[in-house]
């Protein structure tokens, strides 16, 4: 059979045995004869549990609409004149910033900004979170885990605070969207530190589409509701980025909406075999070596203890974040490495940790092998992976052994149970 793996903006093709098992998510079965503005709107006039946004408007001074970065493909020009256009109509005069939740990525550029907000950017008031900042941020209390709630002071201080979003799976936080808008999406480095510490990360219940019970989950909803957060506007999209579905409304309920409608469409069983072919998405989830952990997340509960796990992804902006390589480079092992994090304290936690601790726990579990750009290799291989330059060099080292194909792995939950 002929495969193609999104990579970058494009695919990967491949040749595999008939005899190979594909698990595909339902995602591209999700249907929508109206636009991602209509859907949006719909939403809207009639949230769930929550009243209309130009009722939550009335009598505000200002509106804080927490908005995505330049890392997630939220289809914000569908979303935005949706909510500003019902914030006005609620309250001509209120004032109104829109607030990039970047959590600890990198600051959103202008160029990246513009691209993803078009003419909104000149219209609006457009300000970049720095997690990095303590004066731009303020402490507002302490989460069930003891964790300190540092966020953004424009959040803190506004007197409506909203968000946009979208919902997929995730693979600590059960799901996106919703509540991450705040956590980590706002906050301090020193709270969103403490939501992704070793214990948590170490947690069975912290893994793609768990929300009962899991403890990093716990704390993000509570600090939104701590921020005061009082709507939000998520939407699904396919994998082709179209947007399916829409949800609005009090942040807890609508995301749980949300989340309950892709869980319905990514949920799948485990195929377990020696070989596991998958990929990151492609762009942008495929821009860095960081990101792709999640696909091999997806991998790594459909492969046989011991088997080998192939990912496919472009990585065109190299690794992205010097801690998590380092980690990685420098261990003695992955185990050694797990250890270390599930040992350090919440409060003691360093940042990509997180990553670092997964990406330990999977190459305690299989065996990797990276196909993406030669600029990568030798980073690959000093992370404890191997490197192949196509997918059939990649099933050569592999050797023989039963396959599965995960095309899209970020678009899965691969239920174990």
């Amino acid at each position: 059979m002929k495969i193609e793996m999104p990579y970058g903006r494009g695919h990967l093709s491949c040749e595999l045995p008939d005899d190979a098992a594909v698990i595909r998510s339902r995602v591209n079965e999700m249907r929508s004869d109206d636009t991602g503005e209509a859907l949006v709107r719909r939403a809207m006039a009639s949230p769930i549990g929550a009243p209309r946004l130009s009722e939550l408007a009335r009598g505000k001074r200002d509106a804080v609409v927490i908005i995505s970065d330049h890392t997630r493909p939220v289809p914000s020009r569908e979303i935005l004149p949706e909510m500003l256009s019902e914030l006005r109509q609620g309250n001509p005069e209120i004032d109104v910033t829109l607030l990039v939740a970047t959590g600890c990525h990198r600051e959103t550029t202008e160029a990246e900004l513009r691209a993803k907000l078009g003419e909104i950017y000149d219209r609006e008031r457009v300000v970049v979170h720095d997690a990095f900042d303590p004066a731009k941020n303020v402490k507002i209390g302490v989460l069930p885990s003891g964790a300190e709630l540092v966020i953004d002071r424009l959040a803190a201080e506004t007197e409506l605070l909203v968000a946009e979003g979208f919902i997929e799976p995730h693979f600590f936080a059960g799901f996106s969207g919703g509540r991450k808008s705040v956590l980590p999406g706002v906050c301090d480095r020193v709270t969103v530190l403490g939501n992704h510490c070793g214990a948590f990360i170490d947690d069975p219940r912290a893994r793609t589409g768990i929300l009962d019970g899991n403890p990093i989950h716990i704390d993000m909803t509570a600090a939104a509701k701590m921020a005061k957060l009082a709507f939000i506007v998520n939407v699904v999209v396919n994998d082709d980025h179209r947007t399916v579905a829409a949800f609005a409304g009090e942040p807890e309920a609508a995301h749980r909406a949300g989340a309950d409608f892709a869980a319905q469409y990514a949920r799948v069983a485990p195929i377990l075999a020696d070989i596991v072919l998958t990929s990151n998405g492609g762009v942008p989830f495929d821009q860095n070596i960081y990101q792709c952990v999640k696909a091999l997340s997806a991998a790594e509960a459909t492969v046989r203890p011991g088997g080998t796990v192939i990912l496919c992804a472009e990585a065109a902006d190299g690794i992205g974040g010097e801690g998590f390589y380092r980690s990685l480079r420098d261990c003695e092992s992955p185990a050694a490495l797990y250890r270390e994090c599930t040992e350090t304290s919440q409060n003691a936690t360093i940042p990509d940790q997180w990553q670092s601790q997964i990406l330990a726990r999977i190459l305690m579990h299989c065996r990797v092998i990276f196909v993406s750009s030669p600029e990568v290799a030798d980073a690959v291989r000093e992370m404890k992976m191997e490197y192949a330059e196509t997918i059939e060099e990649a099933l050569r080292m592999a050797g023989e052994g039963s396959v599965t194909v995960v095309p899209n792995g970020i678009s899965v939950i691969v239920d174990v149970e």
